[in-house]
């Protein structure tokens, strides 16, 4: 490697690095709040519309609270912190390293959160205990039960998986893993 080619390599590195480092200090710790807490890995995957390519990713999570109050934070495979949601009542707050941006509840912060799809934050919490979320009705499945749209697979969450899946345009597919589960 030519020394011009590494010192420019070398500048991009802690150039990264700084802009990390600069993610995990803007961020403040979250509140405490009262409710169930798991931390694991969380992932999705959305499929392809004709007005946007298919998006999947993933990143370490940890959600505490309920759906009344509580927050989310999702980190990098390196434990960079990469966003925090927070909601309280009917306010909700979505916080990354440039911006924050406030929400009326959580619909609409996991529409900015997730390329435009409203995930179901407020239901996840029950989702994890292995039940329908008490805010709508919900079907039983042999897999699980399917509510708001989702097809929720609670056989493995035992084993610390879930899997819930729309069908709806554009098909989504949310993966948990969960680490800890309290």
């Amino acid at each position: 490697m030519s020394p011009r080619l590494s010192g420019r390599l070398a500048r991009l590195t802690g150039l990264v690095c700084l802009l990390a480092l600069g993610a995990c200090a803007a961020l403040r710790p979250p509140p405490p709040v009262e409710g169930g807490s798991w931390s694991g890995r969380l992932g999705w995957s959305i499929a392809a519309t004709e007005q946007q390519p298919a998006q999947q990713a993933g990143a370490g999570f940890e959600l505490r609270g309920s759906a009344t109050e509580g927050w989310l934070e999702l980190t990098s495979p390196v434990g960079t912190l990469l966003a925090r949601a927070r909601w309280q009542g009917s306010s909700a707050e979505l916080e990354t390293a440039g911006s924050r941006s406030r929400h009326g509840d959580l619909a609409s912060l996991s529409r900015e959160a997730f390329a435009g799809q409203e995930m179901p934050l407020a239901a996840l919490f029950d989702w994890l205990r292995g039940q329908p979320w008490p805010g709508a009705p919900h079907e039983a499945h042999p897999e699980g039960f399917s509510q708001l749209g989702w097809l929720v697979d609670v056989r493995a969450l035992t084993q610390g998986r879930l899997t819930a899946t729309r069908a709806a345009a554009p098909a989504i597919t949310l993966r948990v893993r969960l680490e800890d589960a309290r």
